[in-house]
């Protein structure tokens, strides 16, 4: 009778060890969430596109390719991409080449064969390609879905010319309704507007019913100032920021109808942008996180200075208009880093990290500086401990987003063709390397998004 007892005694540990184990391995076998990079293969034709899908470990942070990736982006090109609210639908902007197959596309060279490539989610993260659609301007730039996934915004280097729609508008192809934006101008970029069926995923033109043709038909696109840099949400204004590098740039307000997707000219229209006093010449992104516009510039922050970069932040006011924070909006990058690419604020609002594409000398690296968020007044100060390196040298991030569950942050890279993840010390900001930090992409990232959807 004893010996039985010892018996079940020795099974039911057996049973509770296996039971441990097997809860212990779905910990480490279970994926948090998917990214997907968008980018070009080394291969020839230059521009090819592609998308590898990889996959996130929920307790090392540790990435892996899914299995039918890298697949065709849709066209040649890709620069950016989105991902709609509810994890259905991928969009993939496909910037097409210039006439001898290169990206560097120009008002007399300009980009052919530009699409945007809709793509389903599928079970495991597989994309499948569905339709493909087209911008109504030239050298299409930025890609950006509303917070509610119902409209899709692609922001046009340089919008058609009235005279020949079918090139960009110049001196000698002027476009009539470039004058809405800058009295007397011919040229300038736009805006286009898509409308998504949330069943389908298509996408379907939004016109401007502000403007007409001579013909009496609505026109379908949305100006906006020449040389445009990027745009960006608040809650009811689409901002782009743009202008000559090295001159004074601006920020121009649309006024957002979430319901139609429609852009209406606010009353504040263009408002120049001053850093420290000084015209803001070299901004290279704007964004809208917890509450603030950040805009990120390669403007010195010190005159005379060789170390690059600042951060300026701002709140909404009336009609869309940039209000600078009462202390200042200013703030510098880290003096060992130069070019700021793209900024998040971590999903407590604490903290703003801020990856940059390279160091400031060649013996530094590019790094994400790490800044502590007052909740009251919005200044940023740099943590200790930053800037934290991306991994593998020559890295140039070119984008920075934090995991679907909060614990990394990664970039992806087009200098070595990596994606570079560090874990996140939710309490002070800081960073810890993973035990793998980084995986080899088939060629240079161009963009990356994540996906917390993973059935």
């Amino acid at each position: 009778m004893k010996f039985r007892k010892f018996g079940k005694t020795v099974l039911t540990a057996a049973l509770s060890s296996a039971i441990i184990f097997s809860l212990s391995s779905c910990v480490r076998s279970f994926t948090v969430g998917y990214i997907y990079v968008t980018g070009t293969t080394t291969a020839t034709p230059s521009g090819n596109g592609i998308i590898t899908g990889l996959k996130i470990d929920n307790n090392t942070g540790q990435l892996k390719v899914l299995h039918g990736f890298p697949t065709g982006s849709g066209g040649s090109n890709p620069i950016r991409e989105v991902l709609l609210s509810g994890g259905n639908f991928v969009y993939v902007l496909n910037a097409g080449t210039n006439a001898g197959g290169g990206t560097d596309c120009t008002a007399t060279d300009p980009c052919s064969n530009a699409n945007i490539t809709e793509f389903a989610v599928g079970g495991n993260g597989i994309l499948t390609p569905q339709q493909t659609f087209y911008t109504q301007g030239f050298n299409p730039k930025r890609l950006l879905a509303d917070t509610s996934g119902t409209h899709l915004f692609v922001l046009d280097d340089i919008a058609p010319g009235t005279t020949d729609p079918t090139m960009p508008a110049s001196a000698s192809n002027p476009n009539t309704y470039c004058s809405s934006i800058v009295s007397g101008a011919t040229t300038c970029g736009d805006i286009t507007v898509f409308s998504v069926n949330p069943s389908t995923g298509r996408l379907t033109l939004v016109t401007n019913a502000q403007l007409t043709t001579s013909a009496g038909t609505q026109v379908t696109y949305f100006p906006v100032q020449a040389d445009p840099v990027d745009l960006a949400f608040t809650t009811s204004y689409l901002l782009t920021i743009g202008g000559a590098a090295g001159t004074q740039q601006t920020v121009y307000p649309y006024v957002y109808n979430g319901s139609t997707g429609a852009l209406s000219v606010s009353q504040n229209i263009p408002q120049p942008i001053q850093a420290q006093s000084t015209p803001l010449a070299n901004a290279t992104a704007i964004l809208y996180a917890g509450g603030k516009v950040y805009i990120l510039s390669n403007d010195k922050y010190t005159a005379g200075s060789t170390a690059g970069g600042q951060v300026l932040v701002f709140t909404i006011g009336t009609n869309g208009a940039l209000q600078a924070l009462p202390s200042g909006s200013s703030v510098a990058d880290d003096p060992t880093e130069t070019s700021p690419v793209w900024l998040i604020v971590e999903s407590k609002g604490k903290f703003a990290f801020l990856a940059n594409q390279a160091g400031a000398t060649s013996s530094d690296s590019a790094g994400i500086a790490v800044y502590s968020i007052d909740p009251t007044a919005g200044t940023l100060t740099e943590s200790a401990g930053s800037p934290y390196p991306t991994a593998g040298t020559g890295a140039t991030p070119v984008c920075l987003l934090e995991d679907p569950s909060n614990q990394y942050v990664y970039t992806a890279n087009a200098g070595d063709s990596t994606v570079s993840g560090l874990r996140v010390d939710p309490k002070g900001g800081q960073f810890g390397q993973l035990k793998v930090p980084s995986i080899t992409l088939t060629g240079p990232a161009t963009w990356c998004i994540a996906d917390g959807r993973t059935n």
